[in-house]
């Protein structure tokens, strides 16, 4: 008779499953990825892989919910608690805790441009892809949103249209990012330019 395994246990071994599922997807990206690749890395069975995940979609797709629905919760907390200025806060959601333009980009967002765009045809990948869309929107639009109602932002533009420019401009960087060298790409200075953009829009003074 096998010793019970704590619920505990699963939920740490799953978490470091998909840590090191995550260094694999950056280093050969989505399709050149395989389940292999991740219990090697994982130091797990491969009954062992397959008692959590069933395929590298699923593994790939549990990276980005849990990371997306993280970064929900914290944008939501930082809201009710209203611990900085709302700008302050955009900017940290851009850009990370540094709030900041550089030349750093998302380390998977190659893996995630090829996850996207090679299954643009395939049913349950658009549909995954319109879910993830709408919950990122919701993220940028919140912020938006309550930088308006509380004066810091200009209510000139919806704050949805801001948001979903916010997303084709890190996508479309990302997709340069993908073809383009990081000094041909030039992150940081298109970055700097588009904050420009967003100042304007939201109405916010220069420095």
């Amino acid at each position: 008779m096998s010793p019970k395994v704590s619920q505990e246990h699963m939920e740490q071994r799953r978490a470091e499953i998909l840590k090191a599922a995550e260094k694999v997807f950056i280093e050969y990206g989505f399709e050149r990825a395989t389940m292999k690749h991740i219990m090697d890395a994982a130091n797990v069975s491969r009954g062992g892989l397959y008692q959590y995940f069933s395929n590298k979609e699923a593994v790939f797709e549990t990276i980005l919910e849990e990371g997306l629905s993280l970064e929900l919760d914290e944008t939501l907390q930082m809201l009710k608690e209203n611990a900085t200025s709302y700008w302050d806060m955009l900017m940290k959601t851009i850009f990370g805790e540094g709030g900041e333009p550089d030349d750093e980009m998302d380390p998977l967002a190659p893996a995630k441009l090829e996850f996207f765009i090679i299954g643009r045809n395939d049913e349950h990948r658009r549909a995954y892809g319109t879910t993830r869309y709408n919950n990122g929107l919701k993220i940028y639009a919140h912020i938006i949103e309550h930088g308006q109602r509380s004066g810091e932002f200009s209510t000139r533009y919806d704050h949805e249209i801001i948001a979903r420019s916010i997303i084709a401009f890190i996508d479309g960087l990302a997709v340069e990012d993908a073809m383009l060298s990081r000094e041909d790409l030039k992150i940081k200075e298109q970055s700097i330019l588009f904050v420009e953009y967003l100042k304007l829009a939201l109405g916010i003074n220069g420095d």
